[in-house]
């Protein structure tokens, strides 16, 4: 039995959310701290009551205490969408710096390990492909996207730092476009902007030609890995991603297709600084962690879909932030 007690930043958001689920299931003890800027209490509503789960609404940014033992912190809190992170650039920002260095001081107060949910978008517009661990990236320091990817390179930074300097147990994940239930319908990424216009019939909107590519992973598929990397003792950072590589016109088609839609496919302009390709080298993972992707797209795209079916039939949750 998993006796451990896990505290999950973010726990709240989706991916958190999964992490939390999990962990429970394990039998370990969840203290999930959120600040519902992009989260929501429904994610975890299901978990409530339990008595191994502790919801705490906090902010990371100022004090952070937790009484007692803790084993493991999980540093997920962060804006993830672009959407999000624009519309809230400071508050991404603090987070990624203030309210990492507070979550590393947790982990080292309590002798815990601890595990940082980096991103691929540390990469920026890679002239590397795929992308290793190695590479150092291709990043626009003072673009609209740069509060998240620089928050999330400082985070990387000082992450490293307490390990160096405190010998504290760190470890970094870099992860890649997850997706599945629970994504907000208007939460802006691309897998469920194109399922909700496809379940209602309205025209696809893809981003300048379509060519532009990501690497997409089931949420079962990412929560594996990192808990793989939390239950090992490799500091990454890892690359946790499916390397099956598509552009983003065949994502919407396929999309269109499995949620049996005739909606048209229409054509927008490309964000600033979005990137032109993506996709990660996972032979690190493979050889470190023993993981890889199971789940494969069209089942996973699959299952998402049927998600927001049942989600799209209240309309009062398409407002929800």
């Amino acid at each position: 039995m998993n006796t451990r007690r896990v505290v999950v930043t973010g726990g709240a958001g989706f991916l958190g959310s999964y992490l939390c689920e999990r962990l429970l299931a394990e039998g370990a003890g969840v203290v999930c701290m959120d600040n519902f800027l992009t989260g929501s209490p429904r994610n975890v509503e299901h978990l409530i009551g339990r008595a191994a789960f502790r919801l705490v609404e906090c902010d990371l940014t100022g004090f952070v205490h937790v009484p007692g033992d803790v084993d493991l912190v999980l540093h997920f809190a962060s804006a993830a969408s672009p959407a999000d992170y624009l519309r809230h650039p400071i508050e991404t920002l603090k987070v990624g710096s203030i309210g990492t260095l507070h979550a590393l001081g947790l982990a080292r107060e309590k002798d815990a390990r601890f595990v940082l949910a980096s991103t691929s978008e540390v990469y920026g517009d890679p002239l590397e492909h795929p992308q290793r661990e190695t590479y150092w990236g291709n990043v626009n320091p003072v673009g609209p996207r740069s509060v998240y990817d620089e928050a999330k390179r400082f985070a990387e930074s000082l992450t490293t730092a307490y390990r160096n300097s405190h010998r504290a147990d760190t470890a970094i994940v870099r992860i890649f476009n997850t997706y599945g239930p629970r994504m907000r319908p208007h939460d802006g990424r691309a897998i469920p902007t194109f399922i909700r216009q496809a379940l209602r019939g309205e025209p696809i909107t893809v981003t300048g030609d379509g060519t532009q590519t990501r690497s997409i992973c089931y949420v079962d598929d990412t929560v594996e890995g990192i808990l793989a990397l939390a239950d090992s003792d490799f500091e990454g950072p890892v690359n946790i991603g499916n390397p099956a590589e598509l552009s983003m016109l065949s994502l919407a088609e396929t999309v269109r297709r499995l949620a049996g839609s005739d909606s048209p496919i229409h054509f927008v302009d490309r964000p600033t600084d979005d990137p032109e390709i993506r996709r990660p080298d996972t032979s690190l993972a493979s050889s470190r962690l023993g993981w890889a992707p199971k789940v494969d797209i069209v089942d996973g795209l699959s299952r998402t879909i049927s998600w927001f079916m049942d989600e799209l039939r209240e309309p009062e949750k398409l407002v929800r932030r």
